[in-house]
């Protein structure tokens, strides 16, 4: 990534403002992904929405999701921009108290990480890892159960990445616990969100990736997709009434997909394929809704 090599050429720059850090008051400057100029080339959407990009010959591979979070340098906050510098003094203070159980989990993970200098995949990775922590103890009102999924979901496409790049290493066990975590996340917003105790409205792009926002509709159908991917197989019967529930919820989708021009192409024809994956393992039982 930029900084670490000085033929390297710059893919990132240095905000103006610096920020402060309403926990330990520490002031940094965030590092920005650099846009034009041949540097992202979009490639494939996943099947898990993500936007794959092709490396360029002159700047190399570039991952946008490692610069998505603010971190603190010092005490290793994170969070996502618009909330970074917003939260109330009582979530602050439950983030702070945790600081030394945040601060030495990440440091099993990775042998040195340095928010304070350019960034790699290794903090891009962390960020979301941390992240994942600090949103644990925020307030309700800021919609931190589906921040927690997505910081989850984008957590193990990078774990993914460097596990790719180091395979001695744990990374693609990391990667597989975030996408279960992100299971867990998903499943639990969408039912706060049906029940009104936590909205999600607070959730400023539900991505899950950087480059569209496939709204609410988008999250139904990651819980979907989460579900056959990465749900339990122990119970059978348990997994045919998971199963069976997100059957339903995609086929709600469908019939306001046929006559809605604002839903996404791409998230209706990845909805389909996966609903026609859920009714072959449900063993063809004919849909009624």
């Amino acid at each position: 990534m930029s900084g670490k090599n000085d033929k390297t050429p710059t893919i990132t720059f240095y905000s103006k403002d610096q920020t402060e850090c309403p926990i330990c008051n520490a002031r940094f400057k965030r590092e920005e992904l650099m846009s034009g100029g041949g540097r992202m080339i979009a490639g494939a959407l996943t099947d898990e929405l993500r936007r794959l990009y092709e490396p360029s010959a002159k700047f190399g591979e570039i991952f946008p999701l490692v610069y998505s979070l603010t971190v603190c340098p010092k005490c290793h906050y994170a969070a996502f921009p618009q909330d970074f510098c917003v939260l109330d003094k009582d979530s602050l203070a439950r983030i702070y108290e945790h600081m030394r159980e945040r601060y030495d989990s990440v440091k099993k993970l990775f042998s040195k990480i340095d928010f304070a200098a350019a960034r790699s995949l290794a903090e891009g990775a962390a960020s979301h890892y941390l992240a994942l922590f600090c949103y644990e103890y925020v307030d309700p009102k800021y919609s931190p159960t589906i921040k927690q999924g997505v910081c989850a979901i984008r957590g193990a496409w990078l774990f993914s990445e460097l596990g790719k790049r180091y395979p001695e290493e744990n990374y693609a066990y990391i990667s597989d616990l975030l996408y279960r975590k992100a299971l867990f996340f998903y499943r639990r917003a969408v039912e706060l969100e049906s029940t009104g105790k936590e909205m999600i409205a607070n959730m400023k792009s539900f991505g899950p990736d950087l480059d569209k926002n496939y709204g609410y509709d988008g999250v139904l159908y990651l819980c979907a997709l989460l579900e056959y991917k990465y749900g339990s197989r122990t119970d059978p019967e348990r997994r045919r009434d998971l199963l069976t529930a997100q059957r339903r919820s995609l086929a709600k989708m469908f019939g306001l997909g046929k006559s809605s021009k604002t839903k996404p192409g791409p998230l209706l024809e990845h909805a389909r394929t996966l609903y026609e994956r859920l009714v072959t393992e449900l063993n063809g039982e004919e849909d009624d809704e």
